[in-house]
């Protein structure tokens, strides 16, 4: 079908919509698979209307597509099954394991005899795995949260979540244009045609008067556009109509209390309840401003997304209408009763890219320019939103695996993909916690820049961790989790140990808010199956127990100085509210106005300096003020939002995040947050590093004379005060400016000449080899692997000790040369094979057990515990020359050849699967993005290659442009490398490095060699891909910082290289990063020596980034270019 006809079946789609034909919407998106209408998806799920909802799916994709496909499928089978076995209706569960899940049994005969048995027990919960089922309602909506999951991740369903962007009734503003430019041919066009059919084309008759080209009004088509409907094309302009009423108000929040006697029960002001948390999806939620009382942020992104822009359309402005448009919340000829305030955040100052969708989002406390950022894959990043540059970037890592329970273990070798629920910053920003949808919470300790440093990791609850918030009962620290188990954990915030659990959810819990007021410390709590819950810190049991409005996702929040309550939520249907709660009566106290009759999603909402109410709706944030019901007023920013985007203020409110499409957070700003952004525009990450450090050290010593943690960080650390006082910018300015510009003149490379500027080490060596071919740490960090060019692997191990209490690899401490007792050599096949023409390879298992390896000859699978050969196969010719383990399956082998193929290979069926052809020389580089579901290849041919990891078919390729002037030399190495955001590639030729967008295989950035310098060995990424560390045939070493690859570090061979080496040729041929220390690193020599290497402990990095040029951030795309400056230049 042509692009222009699929356009269409999207107009068509639009106008079904607004004509309410439901079903016929649904089946055209069924049959035309364009549009996968994800919120129709979730009610049928909710119904359970199996058949309809395999049916719909089966527009899109089959049972045996792809692994993703056949996990939707047989989740939706397994709920039917388990819903009959529930009502004991044996044979109807007969017939869905027979006829429905009996398919599976090929892929996976042992899971499908474990079904089969449930039918033998009388409660299919007897069985360990499914103790935890609940009832129907709740099942369908963990399963739901699941199977959003597989969807997003699906290649099939790529393009295929969103409704592209259309004005209001596209299709009849199309045919108004036709009819408007019928008219204008017209010979004598009349002032008031009579067009009565679209079957013909329109002709004028006779004239019969004056002409007048005054517009028309004629009601072919009906009132344009109707409110309402698939997405509910209605209002939403200033005046809206009145939201859906809420549910009865609650009949006072202590009309049933416990019958425990409590100070809280009888202090009818602290009033233990809160506005409405409805049964959900596990983690749609919005942060209310206050740090210590924050919600996840929204996972239920995809549902229907089609914008529905706000204001009249300017697209017909010929003078004849023939179709005239009425624009709900416009009325004709007047202006909006409101004008946005100016200190509201509208202005769009900055877009950051995180590169994967995020999920929650928090503003720094007291450093109010960073941003915390949690995404849909488990990643973690924190941006300087001043300087635009992203100081952190972490990918979800069990610290600690043998640390872990069973069941977390389980479910992360079941299922690796893991997103983030929430992140939040502790009041005095010192700390930071994020829940992941899988078991656990990790805390992070944050030093300012980018010090950011594991504080705790803790296994709090079975299955997903819903929400994490901060908490002072009795001055203490705590963390405060809820999760799948139905339980409301309080940890120590210090030392990870549980004080409390709080019991008596029956569904899982969705929510925590911790709040305090006269000194009554108390949490509210909200679960799945719509129950709110309090408790006090007494394990006395929940104070109250009432049903939330709206029965769905609704989450609550004080304003700013913890006086007034306030709840947003969704229900089922789509009507989504903001209301009021009059606290010492548990009753609504006021409903506030604008939302359209059914919302694209669940809405979030937050509150600003004590005033302003703002929620993410229709692609938009629509903005109250707190004391009025009627909306203030709405704000798009610029297009490209989400349907229901996430949206975060900072402290002063002076700046609002907002998620928008493509993976993007917009940060909106007032006039005092752009001149906050201003102060920050041309300061390097490095230059703000001392500001971040003197507020904290402000913080510190106003907290012995403040009265409270929230007072103490407002008072001492605001740069603009609460309302638009500018005083204390003054104090603070000039400090940040002085050390900026200092920081900048002074900057200079910082050059490792000598041993006592870092920590090296050369490793033991008990067996004398000739050269380092390959170089890899374990990804346990606690050993380093290393293939000789004869073949032989070496592999050298830290024991843990009293100096060493982690057994981690460390310059301090020299490693064993490990060995089994049998004292047998891990050695590669090299029968029949030139050993100068043989390319070594390698590649380790993700649990260290297994290395696969080759030196020419067959490729061998070796045991890391024993050193024996497991097997071996694919004898040459041709040879191997890479190995790539597939990340979510070691079963499957990328393996690159030199006859310039590339091999998938099945160990376990010992099977070649496809075989990919797009090279004219041998591979040499192979690495997969676990998130694009792409393998990117690179050849001695210096190609890159992005094939499809589903279908295996060659998406795009180009060839690395090699810098002008530099004479063609012989085919060189050209490797790959994936960033952590798995969507950026390193590419690393001896004549350049360059980081790639995978998606357009666009160069970002380049830093290439001149023609005078010594060549690239190789290159890799530091485990956080902030730092990039290069080796050169002159034995340097560089560190350069990723974001711009611009030279900050060198290491010089006398710094490590004994003098007795000094004019040799000894270089190191190969580098490796340590997986979890960002400043480790190590090098395998031509001399088959393998040196470690650290910075000096009094520094604790290589070097510090370069300021960044012309103002702008050193984190932003720029323009490749050939060749690189002086001073990024190694001299040498």
């Amino acid at each position: 079908m042509s692009s222009l006809s699929r356009e269409l079946v999207f107009l068509i789609l639009q106008f079904l919509d607004e004509e309410k034909f439901k079903e016929t919407v649904h089946k055209l998106e069924q049959e035309s698979g364009f549009f996968f209408n994800m919120k129709y998806f979730e009610d049928e799920v909710h119904n359970g209307n199996w058949d309809e909802v395999e049916k719909y799916l089966s527009g899109f994709t089959k049972v045996d597509d792809n692994r993703y496909s056949m996990k939707i499928f047989f989740e939706i089978r397994k709920q039917k099954y388990l819903e009959a076995l529930d009502k004991h209706d044996r044979p109807k569960a007969v017939d869905i394991l027979v006829k429905d899940l009996k398919v599976f049994s090929t892929f996976n005969e042992e899971l499908f005899k474990e079904i089969t048995q449930l039918l033998t027990l009388e409660n299919f919960r007897e069985n360990e795995q499914l103790s935890k089922y609940g009832d129907t309602k709740s099942a369908r909506a963990i399963m739901l949260v699941e199977l959003k999951k597989l969807i997003e991740a699906n290649p099939l369903f790529r393009d295929k979540l969103q409704f592209p962007t259309l004005r209001n009734s596209r299709l009849r503003t199309l045919i108004n244009q036709s009819l408007n430019w019928q008219h204008q041919l017209c010979k004598n066009p009349r002032p008031n045609p009579d067009i009565k059919t679209l079957f013909v084309d329109h002709s004028c008759g006779p004239p019969n008067g004056a002409r007048a080209p005054s517009p028309v009004n004629n009601p072919l088509l009906g009132g344009l556009p109707k409110a309402g409907g698939f997405p509910p094309l209605g209002a939403h302009g200033p005046f809206q109509p009145t939201a859906s009423p809420v549910p009865t108000p609650l009949a006072g929040w202590m009309s049933s209390p416990s019958s425990v006697p409590h100070p809280a029960v009888s202090a009818g002001a602290i009033a233990l309840g809160g506005p409405s948390i409805p049964a959900a999806l596990k983690h749609p939620r919005t942060p209310p401003t206050n740090a210590a009382l924050d919600y996840p942020s929204a996972d239920s992104e995809h549902v229907s997304k089609r914008t529905r822009p706000m204001g009249i359309s300017d697209e017909v402005n010929l003078g004849v209408n023939m179709l005239p448009m009425s624009f709900p919340g416009q009325a004709h000829g007047h202006t909006p009763a409101f004008k946005a305030p100016d200190d509201l955040p509208k202005t769009v100052a900055r877009t950051l890219t995180q590169g994967s969708s995020p999920m929650s989002m928090d503003f720094h406390p007291i450093k109010q320019t960073l941003l915390l950022v949690g995404t849909n894959v488990g990643d973690i990043g924190l941006w300087e939103v001043g300087s635009r540059e992203r100081l952190v970037q972490k990918t979800f890592k069990v610290w600690d695996l043998s640390k872990c329970s069973m069941p977390l273990q389980a479910a992360l070798v079941k299922e690796p993909v893991v997103s983030v629920n929430r992140v939040i910053w502790s009041p005095d920003g010192s700390l930071f916690g994020v829940a992941y949808s899988r078991h656990i919470v990790q805390l992070y300790s944050y030093h300012g820049g980018e010090d950011m440093r594991q504080h705790l990791e803790i296994d709090a609850h079975v299955g997903g961790v819903n929400d994490i918030a901060f908490s002072t009962p009795n001055k203490q620290l705590c963390v405060i989790t809820c999760g799948d188990d139905k339980t409301i954990k309080v940890w120590d915030a210090a030392t990870g140990v549980k004080r409390h659990t709080f019991e008596g959810h029956e569904a899982p819990v969705y929510s925590v808010c911790p709040h305090y007021k006269e000194n009554i410390q108390f949490i509210f709590s909200t679960a799945l199956d719509g129950k709110i819950k309090a408790w006090l810190y007494d394990n006395m049991g929940s104070r109250v127990d009432y049903d939330a409005p709206g029965r769905w996702c609704t989450t609550m929040a004080y304003s700013a100085d913890g006086t007034r309550l306030f709840s947003c939520g969704t229900s089922k249907d789509g009507d989504s509210f903001i209301v009021e709660w009059n606290e010492s009566e548990g009753a609504v106290k006021r409903t506030y106005q604008g939302f359209h009759k059914r919302s694209l999603g669940v809405v979030q909402f937050d509150t600003t300096k004590n005033r302003y109410l703002a929620a993410g709706d229709d692609f938009s944030i629509k903005f109250w003020d707190m004391d009025t019901v009627q909306l203030l007023t709405a704000i798009d920013g610029d297009g490209g939002l989400q349907a229901s985007p996430r949206i975060r203020f900072n402290k002063e409110g002076s700046l609002l995040a907002v998620s928008g499409n493509e993976n993007v957070i917009k940060v909106m700003a007032n006039s005092d947050g752009l001149r906050l952004l201003h102060t920050f525009e041309n300061i390097s990450s490095e230059s703000s590093k001392p500001a971040i450090n003197s507020i904290a050290a402000a913080a510190a010593a106003a907290a012995a004379t403040s009265a409270g943690l929230a007072d103490r960080s407002a008072n001492v650390v605001s740069i603009q005060g609460m309302n638009g006082d500018s005083r204390n910018m003054v104090d603070v300015k000039p400090v940040i400016t002085e050390e900026s510009n200092d920081k900048s003149k002074i900057w200079k490379l910082t050059e490792v000449s000598e041993p006592s500027q870092c920590r090296s080490l050369r490793l033991p060596e008990n067996l004398r080899v000739a050269k380092i071919s390959r170089l890899i740490f374990t990804n346990s960090g606690n050993a380093i692997l290393a293939l000789a060019s004869n073949a032989i692997h070496l592999l050298w191990k830290w024991q843990r000790n009293d100096r060493n209490a982690t057994g981690k690899a460390t310059a301090s401490l020299p490693p064993q040369q490990w060995q089994p007792a049998s004292g047998i050599l891990m050695t590669n096949d090299v029968a029949e094979t030139i050993p100068e023409e043989a390319v070594p390879c390698f590649a380790l298992s993700k649990n260290d057990s297994y290395v696969m390896s080759a030196s020419g000859g067959k490729i061998s699978l070796f045991n890391m515990m024993t050193f024996k050969t497991m097997a071996t196969f694919m004898p040459p010719p041709p040879a191997a020359t890479f190995l790539a383990f597939h990340p979510q399956d070691n079963n499957i082998i990328a393996i690159g050849m030199d006859d310039s193929t590339i091999q998938i290979y099945n160990v376990r069926v010992d099977e070649v699967k496809s075989k990919l052809k797009g090279h004219s020389k041998r591979i040499t580089g192979l690495a997969f993005s676990n998130v694009l579901n792409v393998l990117v290849s690179s050849g001695a041919d210096a190609q890159l290659c992005v094939w499809n990891t589903d279908g295996w078919e060659k998406q795009r390729s180009k060839v690395l442009p090699l810098p002008q002037g530099r004479p063609n030399t012989a085919p060189s190495d050209t490797r790959v490398q994936f960033h952590l955001d798995q969507a950026h590639f390193l590419v690393v030729h001896e004549t350049q490095l360059a980081i790639y967008e995978t998606t357009k295989l666009e160069c970002m950035k380049q830093w290439a060699v001149r023609e005078s310098l010594a060549p690239i060995t190789h290159a890799t990424f530091s485990c956080d891909s902030q730092l990039v560390y290069a080796s050169f045939m002159d034995a340097t070493v560089c560190v350069f910082s990723s974001a711009n690859l611009r030279l900050r570090c060198r290491v010089n061979p006398s710094a490590y290289l004994p003098a007795s080496l000094s004019n040799s040729n000894v270089h190191p041929l190969v580098i490796a990063a340590h997986p979890q220390e960002p400043n480790m690193f190590a090098v395998g020599l031509s001399d088959g020596g393998v040196h470690i290497f650290e910075p000096p402990e009094s520094e604790g990095k290589w070097g510090v980034a370069p300021p960044a040029e012309n103002g702008s951030a050193s984190g932003a795309v720029a323009a490749p270019s050939v060749g690189a400056s002086a001073s990024d230049q190694p001299q040498r």
